[in-house]
C-alpha cells in the first residue's frame, strides 16, 4: 500500500496492480478504496490463463475468475493483455478482451498486439463498444501506427455516434 500511495503521490494519474491482483485481493481492494478511480488490475493471459510474476508463471485462474473478486471493489479499470500477442504486432484479441468486458462492469483495456490502424478501426466497430480503451506500445515505436491519424480517427468516430 506505501508503494501505492508514494507514486500516486508522485503524480501518477493511475496504477496497475498486476501480480498482487492474484495473490493479494485484500490489497487491491483497499487500494481501491483509498484511492478511488486511480486502481487498476492488469491481467496478462496466456490461453485465457493469468500469468504472474512477469509472466514466469501460469496461475489456474481465468482472467474472468480474477476480473470477477474486483466486481465491486471500484477498480477503475482491467487491463487486459493477451501474452501470446504483446509486442508480435499480430493484432489485438478481441474476442476474449470483449468477451471480459462483456461478462463484467469494470471497464477493460485491451492490451498486446495493437499493429495498425486496422486495429484502431476494429476498436472502433459497434462489438467493441464497451472497451475503454487500448494500449499501443511497439507499432508506435516502430512507426506502423500513425498516433495522430489513429487519434483523428477515434474523434471522429466519437462526433458520429
Amino acid at each position: 500500500m506505501a508503494t501505492i500511495a508514494a507514486w500516486l503521490g508522485k503524480g501518477v494519474d493511475r496504477v496497475i496492480i498486476g501480480t498482487a491482483a492474484v495473490r493479494d485481493p485484500a490489497l487491491v481492494k483497499a487500494a481501491a478504496r483509498e484511492f478511488p478511480k486511480r486502481v487498476a488490475v492488469g491481467l496478462d493471459a496466456r490461453d485465457g490463463k493469468v500469468a504472474v510474476d512477469g509472466w514466469a508463471e501460469t496461475s489456474e485462474l481465468t482472467a474472468l475468475d480474477i476480473a470477477r473478486r474486483f466486481e465491486d471493489a471500484g477498480v477503475a479499470a482491467i487491463v487486459y493483455t493477451d501474452i501470446a500477442r504483446d509486442g508480435l504486432l499480430k493484432g489485438l484479441n478481441l474476442d476474449a478482451t470483449i468477451a471480459l468486458a462483456d461478462a463484467v462492469a469494470i471497464p477493460v483495456v485491451a492490451s498486446g498486439g495493437l499493429a495498425s490502424i486496422e486495429d484502431i478501426k476494429h476498436l472502433l466497430e459497434p462489438r467493441a463498444h464497451k472497451l475503454q480503451g487500448a494500449i499501443a506500445g511497439r507499432a508506435l515505436y516502430d512507426g506502423r501506427l500513425d498516433a495522430g491519424e489513429a487519434l483523428r480517427m477515434i474523434r471522429a468516430a466519437r462526433v458520429g455516434t
